[in-house]
């Protein structure tokens, strides 16, 4: 039984939930979760966690990626990358200089508004948005406020010209950013239609490119023994809020995740993790009607493997 967080590299292919499905065989274990869909076309970064650690998948969730994408302008698709059908073909004789190019990234940095493509998981009145797509029917869809954090333009060249025109950036951004939908968002802002023809995720939260594993990597390590190694402990998830560790005073309580009385870290922070040893055995947040008080959002077995 294996306990913790993989850094799984996806392959291109596969969705997230293969990778979970291939993984179950490899590790031969049950509880695994994956964190958050990357398109079959999208290869990257997708954290796994395994045993105790899909407690905090959510978190991992919430916290920012960063991508690598492919920007094309002069034709634009029904899901907004490269493996849709082209919905409109400019092929007029395009030229951008890198400063208006800056310009616009400038535009979308920042809180923003987008409307999530048809072709996507977006819930709408209970059904998926894409099982509407498939079935021809376009529905009204809620605009939502996204963060991005920062875009830099990859490319050197001082002019970007051609019939399609292509370039690359580096995008850092907050949860439930679609680039698709952002590649759109600069061809509208250049005056074309655009789509994003490739992209790939570098980091998720904390856990970048370098830390990865294939899942041809993943089955060779298990035949070595030697995964347990590449393995990143619960606490990686939860690194971003104060760390408490538990006392002879408290260790009851916290122990068997009591309401108690707050912490001073709740008075600045959204949450406080309680560690023994420096294993998290709790996180805590404020009581949503108990004035001065906190409860346990998330508990954690002591005992590994339990």
């Amino acid at each position: 039984m294996y306990e913790g967080i993989l850094p799984l590299w996806k392959e291109k292919g596969m969705t997230s939930h293969d990778c979970v499905f291939k993984l179950r065989k490899i590790l031969k274990m049950k509880r695994i979760g994956h964190t958050g869909t990357l398109d079959p076309s999208v290869e990257g970064v997708l954290p796994i966690c395994l045993g105790q650690a899909t407690k905090v998948s959510e978190y991992i969730m919430d916290q920012g990626k960063t991508y690598v994408a492919t920007i094309s302008v002069g034709t634009s698709t029904t899901t907004e990358d490269a493996d849709g059908d082209i919905v409109e073909n400019d092929l007029t004789l395009k030229s951008f200089s890198r400063e208006r190019i800056l310009e616009v990234l400038a535009e979308l940095t920042g809180e923003i508004t987008q409307i999530p493509p048809m072709y996507s998981a977006v819930k709408v009145n209970g059904k998926k948005l894409y099982e509407y797509a498939r079935e021809g029917k376009e529905v009204e869809r809620p605009s939502r406020k996204v963060m991005i954090h920062k875009i830099d333009l990859l490319d050197e060249k001082g002019i970007f010209s051609g019939q399609e025109v292509t370039f690359n950036i580096e995008i850092a951004c907050g949860k439930g950013t679609y680039i698709r939908t952002l590649a759109v968002q600069i061809g509208e802002l250049l005056g074309y239609p655009a789509h994003m023809s490739s992209l790939v995720r570098t980091a998720s939260g904390s856990f970048t490119k370098a830390q990865c594993l294939t899942l041809a990597e993943v089955q060779e390590a298990v035949d070595e023994n030697s995964l347990t190694e590449t393995l990143l402990p619960i606490r990686e998830a939860v690194s971003a809020w104060p760390t408490v560790e538990i006392n002879e005073e408290n260790k009851k309580s916290i122990m068997n995740g009591q309401v108690v009385q707050i912490h001073p870290f709740l008075i600045e922070h959204e949450k406080i993790v309680y560690v023994l040893l420096e294993n998290p055995i709790a996180v805590y947040i404020k009581h949503p009607t108990k004035s001065g008080m906190m409860k346990p959002e998330k508990m954690f077995s002591s005992e590994k493997g339990e």
